[in-house]
């Protein structure tokens, strides 16, 4: 029985120490379970302390930054805006069309806004006009924990600046983007900047504007054709046909490129085969292209989202059809023949001057040379194709929706049109007619006043500089920005009366003709008005002095034969929404000029949202 009793314990004691032992074994995996748990937490929580660390140091050293280029600005004794980050911080650039996208909904005014909210939105000076002028004075300091940026409006001091060049360069660095394919005019030091200057400027003389007029008027004709013949549904993009418009003008007169105007709704069969293709989608998708080498873009083995590839693919199409055109004109030289006559017959004589000057020993000195390297030519060619179109393109958009918006401006150009031209159906003479189309270049003019492609010309100062700015001379060190405020002379009232912020283009007319009635001027009563001719450096949409835009003239004949265009025989209007009136319409579309974006020049945000119809007059 003993015995009998310790067998049953034995087995007992067996299934306890079984029991015990998974207990164990549990504990023990639950121990190194919690305290492996324990472990990650210990480091998720050093690794957050670290960042917290590192966040309040960047603040620390942010606040600091920002504080000393305050004192610089005091020291200045200029009056002075503090803003926590400046324009230049690339994950702001990204973040803030978000923020203010959101601070546009809301039903606050925009002056309302505190001045670190209204100046750290970029392309602030669209929406400020000329308030931080009024209300601070003609210099005043935007200070940034990065630097110092002076904003100048006075036309004395403006005027300074745009002449010594050299004492206020441009920032070279910030413009560096702009050399997708090569150096250029707009990142030329001083030294460099003649030799591109001339060789840009020389095909741009008077002898071309008959062929930039004519073809003008033939791309205009021909999208109004395009317009006429739309259904009532409207014309399906302005912005993009205008564009069309623009590109080919431009490949006709600089590359001796022509091709046919098609409509918006009337898409190329290929993106990138032509040179105006190609160029067009390398337009559209300027942003990434500066941002990111073409290179890379056109890569096989990157798997890049469909629309960056297929910009990747322009780019390079463009730069071949640029190498094609300039050793086509190589050749020609070569063998003594005649050129295009364009813009490339210009770069390949500079070309051949380049080749002259790197093959003799010791070659020139720097600031003594005239010619282009091939890099050179092709970052001249891409900056010519962005700047000469895109700013043209963009205020005719502009144009024209306030043509649309504004009936009784488009009765004021008929007026002109039709006494100018007699109704005649001959061509249109250049010599004879663009000189008395005074009415359709104040058109131009004025939407350029309130509509400036670049509304800040910026500047640097790197060895310190005096500038008298109305009776006080200011003391300038270095390093600081120097901001001519392009928006703020052209929309202040001290220049432009009380009525700056209004789109009158009979502001720009002198000796404007008397009316009797409802009668129309004579013949003889339009002859006596003139253009005005603003005071010195109040309007800068060509910028002035040595550095000034080469193109200016070819703009505005192109513009002008546009515009003519486009009121001769014809009236554009905004096509109404369900249960509108024509002046709700009217002002829909005004808004929408006004919504506008600075990703590289001023651009409306949706043009296409407002609809316009075209029709015949008698």
């Amino acid at each position: 029985m003993f015995v009998g009793c310790q067998t049953g314990d034995n087995d007992g004691l067996e299934k306890l120490a079984t029991q015990r032992s998974r207990l164990h074994i549990a504990y023990t995996v639950r121990s190194c379970s919690q305290g492996s748990h324990c472990h990650q937490s210990q480091r998720a929580t050093i690794m957050l302390q670290y960042l917290l660390t590192a966040a309040l140091a960047y603040v620390v050293w942010t606040l600091v930054c920002l504080e000393l280029n305050v004192r610089k600005a005091r020291d200045m004794k200029v009056p002075y805006v503090r803003i926590p980050i400046d324009s230049n911080n690339i994950p702001w650039t990204i973040v803030q069309p978000l923020v203010y996208n959101l601070l546009d909904r809301l039903p606050i005014t925009w002056s309302s806004y505190p001045d670190f909210v209204r100046y750290s939105r970029r392309g602030w000076s669209f929406a400020d006009k000329a308030q931080a002028t009024v209300r601070l004075g003609p210099v005043w300091a935007l200070v940034t924990p990065v630097g110092v940026y002076l904003h100048i409006s006075d036309p004395g001091a403006i005027q300074e600046i745009l002449t010594r060049r050299k004492d206020f360069p441009r920032p070279y660095k910030e413009l560096q983007l702009l050399e997708v394919y090569g150096p250029c005019i707009s990142t030329a030091g001083w030294e460099d900047w003649p030799r591109h200057r001339k060789v840009l400027a020389s095909p741009f003389n008077e002898s071309i504007m008959k062929f930039v007029w004519s073809e003008s008027i033939s791309q205009a004709r021909a999208m109004l054709r395009y317009w006429t013949n739309l259904s009532s549904a409207g014309i399906p993009s302005v912005q993009r046909d205008i564009r069309t418009v623009s590109l080919n003008v431009l490949a006709a007169i600089a590359f001796r490129k022509s091709y046919d105007f098609y409509g918006s709704s009337e898409p190329s069969v290929d993106d990138t085969n032509s040179y105006r293709d190609a160029l067009m989608t390398v337009l559209d998708g300027v942003i990434p292209l500066l941002l990111i080498p073409y290179k890379i873009l056109a890569s096989s083995w990157l798997p890049l989202p469909k629309g960056l590839a297929k910009l990747g693919k322009a780019a390079v199409a463009y730069k071949k059809h640029m190498m094609t055109m300039l050793e086509d004109e190589l050749a020609a030289l070569n063998q003594g023949t005649p050129g295009s006559g364009g813009v490339m017959t210009a770069f390949v004589r500079a070309l051949d001057v380049h080749k002259r000057e790197t093959a003799v020993s010791p070659p020139p000195a720097r600031e003594d040379r005239k010619g282009l390297s091939v890099d050179e030519i092709l970052g001249n060619l891409f900056v010519l194709n962005f700047a000469g179109h895109d700013t043209t393109a963009n205020t005719l958009a502009f144009a024209t929706l306030l043509l649309a918006a504004h009936p009784e401006v488009q009765d004021w150009l008929a007026e002109e049109i039709k006494l100018v031209t007699k109704n005649s159906t001959e061509e249109w003479d250049y010599k004879t007619m663009y000189p008395q189309l005074k009415r359709c270049h104040a058109v131009f003019l004025e939407t350029l006043r309130l509509y400036p492609p670049v509304m800040i010309i910026p500047k640097t100062v790197t060895q310190p500089q005096t500038l008298e700015v109305g009776k006080r001379t200011l003391t300038i060190p270095p390093p600081t920005g120097v901001s001519v405020c392009a928006m703020a002379v052209q929309t202040n009232p001290d220049f432009w009366g009380p009525d700056p912020l209004a789109w009158k283009p009979a502001r720009w007319i002198m000796n404007p003709a008397p009316r009797s009635g409802s009668s129309p001027p004579t013949e003889g009563q339009l002859a006596g008005e003139e253009l005005l001719v603003p005071e010195r450096n109040t309007f800068l949409a060509w910028s002035e002095g040595p550095q000034s835009c080469p193109g200016r003239k070819f703009s505005e004949v192109e513009a002008t034969a546009v515009i003519a265009c486009l009121v001769e025989g014809h009236r554009l209007s905004v096509k109404r929404e369900a249960g509108e009136s024509d002046e709700d319409a009217r002002k829909r579309a005004v808004e929408c000029v006004n919504d506008v974006n600075m990703e590289m020049l001023l651009k409306m945000v949706d043009a296409d949202r407002v609809k316009l119809v075209c029709s015949r007059v008698d």
